[in-house]
């Protein structure tokens, strides 16, 4: 059941179980799973902007995060657009080694093939970047650089926002915040911070050495 949880919910359980007594500040630490903090340190979107916003796909949440973008379908012109100072949301069909440089600037990636652990999945999660994979409904035509959702046709340059942690694909450009490392999330933080110790080990000739290291 743990792994179907946010960050958030999962932190919340821990924090509420902690002040109704039936856990200690350890248990409380160990509760929740590091990886899943990792959704908590990204952007994300308002509320404000997740009511107004209209859902017009769901894939997979291969990197979690928020991300606005216009449409590009091919890697340079990916880094063309962000050149330019636009905002970009690099769409394929899957990724490949020739596309890092389009991925590296892209706000976010979408592709309608691939799973958890593709190359778009992989790559995106080590450069902390958006990512919704697998997401099967998107039709891809590079010839009239057009993707298709249900009717819907989107060209290049309409925008479309990317839930990397739910796998929601939105249409038009929705508000993102920044992480705020307070309520839950902050008592939890301060819980690891209380408990947190460091180890250090180091090859010293002296005293004077260890005392550096």
């Amino acid at each position: 059941r743990s792994g179907k949880r946010t960050g958030s919910s999962m932190v919340k359980i821990a924090i509420d179980m902690l002040k109704e007594g039936l856990i200690d500040e350890k248990a409380a630490i160990n509760r929740v799973e590091p990886n899943k903090l990792d959704e908590l340190l990204h952007p994300i979107f308002t509320p404000e902007a997740l009511e107004k916003g209209k859902l017009i796909a769901k894939g997979l949440p291969a990197s979690p995060g928020a991300a606005s973008g216009q449409i590009v379908f091919f890697a340079d012109d990916a880094q063309a657009w962000a050149d330019a100072g636009k905002d970009v949301i690099l769409v394929r069909k899957e990724t490949s080694p020739e596309d890092l440089r389009g991925m590296n600037v892209a706000k976010g990636i979408l592709t309608s093939r691939g799973g958890m652990t593709s190359h778009a999945a992989v790559v995106a999660r080590g450069m902390g970047k958006c990512c919704v994979s697998g997401t099967g409904t998107v039709v891809i035509d590079f010839k009239t650089r057009t993707m298709n959702v249900d009717g819907l046709a989107l060209k290049e340059g309409d925008w479309i926002s990317l839930n990397g942690t739910t796998g929601n694909v939105y249409q038009g450009k929705l508000e993102t915040k920044l992480p705020d490392v307070s309520g839950d999330f902050g008592t939890l933080m301060s819980l690891c911070e209380k408990y947190t110790r460091m180890n250090v080990r180091t090859n010293a000739d002296a005293p004077k050495d260890a005392e550096i290291a």
